[in-house]
C-alpha cells in the first residue's frame, strides 16, 4: 500500500516533484545521482522527498513515474499466510456452518482467553442478522446453566492446546446440547471433546508464538463472511 500525498510537500519538494514529473515524460529512467542534478540539489533531499511524497525508496518513486508495476515491500509471514488463507478459502464450509446455526434455537459462543474476547464482537454481529438467542460466556458455570437440548455451542480455539475442552463437552452432552468447534489449526486430540469440527486453515501460524500470542485474524474472516451470507440469506426470503 502506498499513500501519496502532494500535499505534505513544501514548495521546493513541489518544484522537485513537477520538475522530475517533465523530464520523465521525454528521457528513459535515470538514476536518483540523475534527479539531484536536474534539481540543483543533493541525493539527500531526493531521498527525503522520495519517502515525504509517500514511496518506500527512489525505486519505487521511478515505477510511479514510467507507470509501471511498483515494487512490492517485503511482507510479513502473517500477511503472507493469510493471503493464502483466503486464497484457499471454502466456502461450502460456510453453508454447513450455517445450517448448523440454523438447525439450533440458542448459540453459546465460548473461547479461552483471546479466543474467549472475540466471541464478544461475534455476539454483537450474529444478533445483526438472525433472531436466534445468541450469547457469548466467559466461564463454565455459565454455560452449563445455558444448555439444553435447543443449544448450540460453538468453542473458538486457535491452536486447541491452551486447555481440554472434555468436561465442557461432557456437561453439555449431559443436558442434551450440541458443541461444536471452530479451530484453526488441526488438533487430532479434539476429536474427542465435541460433535463436530470446523478446521479453518491448513497454513499454522509460527511454532514459536504461544497459544494467547497467535493472532485471531482468520476467525474474523471466516465469521464475517458467515454473517454476510446469513444476511443475503435473510434478505432473499423477505
Amino acid at each position: 500500500m502506498i499513500n501519496i500525498d502532494l500535499g505534505n510537500l513544501n514548495d521546493f519538494e513541489k518544484e522537485i516533484y513537477e520538475n522530475l514529473l517533465e523530464y520523465s515524460e521525454e528521457n528513459p529512467a535515470f538514476r536518483i545521482k540523475e534527479a539531484a542534478e536536474i534539481c540543483d540539489c543533493s541525493v539527500s533531499k531526493i531521498s527525503k522527498y522520495v519517502k515525504k511524497l509517500g514511496f518506500d525508496n527512489y525505486k519505487q518513486y521511478i515505477a510511479f513515474l514510467y507507470d509501471e508495476e511498483i515494487p512490492d515491500k517485503e511482507q510479513s509471514d502473517e500477511l503472507t499466510r493469510l493471503k493464502k488463507f483466503i486464497d484457499d478459502f471454502d466456502m461450502t464450509m460456510i453453508n454447513e456452518f450455517i445450517e448448523l446455526i440454523n438447525d439450533h434455537e440458542k448459540v453459546v459462543l465460548f473461547g479461552y482467553g483471546p479466543s474467549g474476547a472475540v466471541t464478544e464482537y461475534f455476539e454483537y454481529k450474529f444478533r445483526t442478522c438472525t433472531d436466534k438467542m445468541v450469547i457469548s460466556l466467559s466461564d463454565e458455570t455459565s454455560i452449563a446453566s445455558m444448555l439444553d437440548k435447543k443449544t448450540l455451542l460453538l468453542i473458538f480455539t486457535a491452536t486447541g492446546s491452551f486447555c481440554s475442552f472434555k468436561p465442557i463437552y461432557e456437561e453439555a452432552k449431559g443436558k442434551g446440547a450440541k458443541v461444536a468447534i471452530l479451530i484453526e489449526e488441526y488438533n487430532t486430540s479434539l476429536f474427542n471433546q465435541c460433535d463436530r469440527i470446523f478446521w479453518l486453515s491448513k497454513y499454522n501460524q509460527p511454532d514459536y508464538l504461544e497459544p494467547y500470542q497467535k493472532t485471531r485474524t482468520v476467525f474474523f474472516i471466516f465469521i464475517e463472511e458467515v454473517i454476510r451470507q446469513m444476511i443475503l440469506n435473510k434478505k432473499s426470503k423477505e
